[in-house]
């Protein structure tokens, strides 16, 4: 996991007494780290935009700027763009109910040739690809409503669909391509030429350091050849064209060698390319998975995507993108689940009462509704504004990706309890003895990997906490920095002094919503308020942690975790409030949408106060020192007695 307390050079805010435009480093002394780390913190830094504008709404919370107005009047989808996806919902809608049969297709691992040629005719495979390379055209908004629709059905469909797109061939040729490989690419992979990303290896996962797949030039560069391996390329084994991440030779960049990794157009028919092993797993048994071989693989040149060394931008620009359509599908099986929950707490009867009106159940049911809710707000919120290019929204796209996914596996964990012993039987077996097949057990495991898809929750944790510490390493970050001159780190301390004396008396001033012009309702309006003083209490705690731990923060890996699911409930409460506002303007009944909005946000500060607890009072060190005593053979007893 990369670090994130490692900058590169920066420009040092004016209010903290930098003249513009001069530049100061905010490296973290690396001279004392193992080499791996080292190389691996400089890729991982090299390969990313620092947010110096701080123009997003998320990452303000950790600084305390509480800017409602980002996100107030909720950017809802107009009604042109709505009307321009409609046709094709209809048809996938359609098409999944009619055509798509999830449980045969996780019975038999496979998902029918038809079920290919029939998503690819209604432009199923093109979605967001523009219309003049044979795409749709359509929106992220749109994108996201179609995965809503797919999740709601089949996660294996869901996962062909969103893979082939959201992180396949089309979306970094899209964002990266030149007009002749957005011409050559974009039409094959929009009519249905199955895409995949290729970028994990067996010893390089969220570290690509450590990758060992390698692209060297041939003697007159107009080649790259390709020898090493993929694993767990989504899609490889049915695809006929993939993004390839390759390491080529390292440059001399500011006296020091650095690796390169660069993305690569791979044609599968390409000598010398094998799609050596379908990877099975727990579920989404249909899922087209694939360990792929490269040996003495030719690629020209030309099919480098956004120049060389340029790779590792490139997936992580593909990816905070494509990362929006995992909770997009979340919020479909979500819906789904509590659909099944809820007609299922109505219909069963025990001790003469339906379940649901058992407190242990309608709990349940009841935080089931308000992450529904929550998760539907945050997620459609971050696609209007990607739409808009309203400012950048890799937080946002993290925060919803983590949380999404976090909350639909418990909903799903929560819906089998509901269901009880049916929703651990599978759908065969339900249908066998002549009751309904309602597979809940298939949403479960089927639901279970996107913790871990595109990233998983822990690294985007880190992820989030790296950009969450970036002003506060910006202006006091080369006081650490032992490879400074002295007379550069106490001209830092100044600085920092001078920042910190203005921002951190303000972090006590009470938060407000702000100027809503009276439209927000007194109920969400409580809300709103509580997030922006939380988030001066966030900013506060943050600046502690950096003044206790120094450059050694990095290592208390589950505190950030605490400021990041903090900051994180903070984005849903307020998307919720500003979504839930926006639906009462539409004349939506107001006592339906005033209670599950105000039931998740008083949930969300409950977790909000146990994060800001466990902050303080913790178990942590103990946690850490148990694991290292157990690595190392000790407390026997807790293995003696198995099989």
């Amino acid at each position: 996991m990369k670090s994130p307390l490692q900058a590169p050079e920066k420009q040092i805010p004016e209010e903290a007494g930098a003249k513009p435009g001069k530049p100061t480093s905010a490296v973290i002394d690396t001279s004392k780290m193992a080499k791996g780390k080292r190389e691996a913190l400089e890729l991982a830094e090299a390969s990313r935009d620092p947010l110096d504008d701080r123009g997003s709404f998320a990452s303000n919370l950790f600084i305390g700027r509480y800017d409602f107005g980002r996100i107030y009047p909720y950017p809802a989808q107009s009604a042109e763009d709505r009307a321009a996806g409609e046709d094709f919902l209809r048809k996938l809608e359609s098409y999944l109910r009619e055509h798509v049969d999830p449980d045969e297709i996780d019975r038999t691992g496979e998902i029918p040739p038809e079920n290919f040629r029939g998503l690819a005719e209604i432009g199923a495979f093109g979605i967001k690809v523009p219309k003049k390379y044979g795409g749709l055209g359509l929106s992220q908004y749109n994108y996201g409503r179609a995965a809503v629709l797919l999740g709601s059905w089949d996660g294996n469909v869901a996962a062909l669909v969103s893979a082939h797109q959201s992180i396949g061939v089309a979306q970094p040729v899209m964002l990266f391509g030149t007009e002749e490989q957005k011409q050559k690419y974009l039409p094959r992979v929009a009519s249905g030429e199955i895409s995949a990303f290729a970028l994990t290896e067996s010893h390089a996962g969220s570290d690509p350091a450590t990758m060992s797949l390698c692209a060297e030039p041939t003697s007159d560069g107009s080649e790259f050849i390709l020898n090493g391996e993929k694993l767990w390329c989504t899609n490889g084994v049915k695809a006929g064209v993939l993004v390839v991440m390759a390491r080529t030779p390292p440059k001399m960049l500011g006296g020091k060698e650095r690796k390169q990794i660069t993305a690569f157009i791979v044609d599968v028919e390409t000598p010398g390319l094998k799609i050596a092993y379908r990877c099975r797993f727990m579920g989404l048994r249909a899922l087209y998975n694939a360990v792929v071989n490269f040996k003495d693989v030719r690629v020209p040149r030309e099919n480098i995507i956004g120049g060389e060394g340029k790779g590792l931008k490139v997936a992580l620009t593909t990816l905070n993108t494509g990362r929006l359509t995992l909770p997009a599908a979340c919020v479909g099986v979500s819906k789904r689940l509590l659909e099944i929950s809820r007609r299922w707490a109505s219909e069963r009867v025990q001790w003469g009462v339906p379940i649901g009106q058992h407190a242990a159940i309608a709990g349940k049911i009841a935080e089931m509704a308000g992450n529904v809710f929550a998760m539907e707000a945050m997620t459609f919120l971050s696609s209007s504004l990607l739409d808009r290019k309203a400012f950048d929204l890799r937080i946002e796209t993290a925060m919803c990706k983590m949380w999404a996914t976090e909350m639909t596996w418990k909903i799903a964990d929560d819906a089998m309890q509901v269901r009880g012993g049916r929703g651990y039987e599978t759908a065969q077996s339900l249908t066998g003895r002549g009751e309904a097949p309602i597979a809940v057990e298939r949403f479960l495991r089927d639901c279970r990997v996107n913790t871990i898809f595109e990233g998983s929750s822990e690294i985007m944790r880190l992820f989030i906490a790296r950009e969450a510490l970036d002003p506060h390493l910006k202006v006091g970050g080369a006081i650490f920095n032992t490879q400074l001159p002295k007379s550069e780190r106490l001209k830092a301390v100044f600085s920092s002094g001078k920042f910190y004396a203005g921002w951190y008396p303000r972090q006590w001033w009470p938060g407000s919503a702000g100027k809503t012009d009276g439209a927000l309702h007194e109920t969400l309006r409580q809300h709103v308020d509580y997030a922006a003083t939380a988030s001066k209490r966030l900013a506060r705690g943050l600046f502690h942690a950096m003044a206790r731990f120094g450059p050694k923060l990095d290592r208390e890996q589950l505190l950030l975790s605490r400021f990041v699911g903090i900051a994180t409930e903070l984005f849903a409460i307020s998307a919720t409030c500003s979504y839930a506002q926006w639906l009462l303007g539409q004349g939506k009944p107001a006592d339906e949408i005033l209670s599950v909005a105000d039931y998740f946000c008083r949930s969300a500060c409950m977790r909000i106060d146990n994060h800001f607890a466990g902050t303080h009072q913790n178990v942590d060190r103990r946690g850490y020192q148990l694991v290292q005593d157990l690595l190392a053979g000790k407390h026997g007893l807790l293995r003696s007695g198995i099989v």
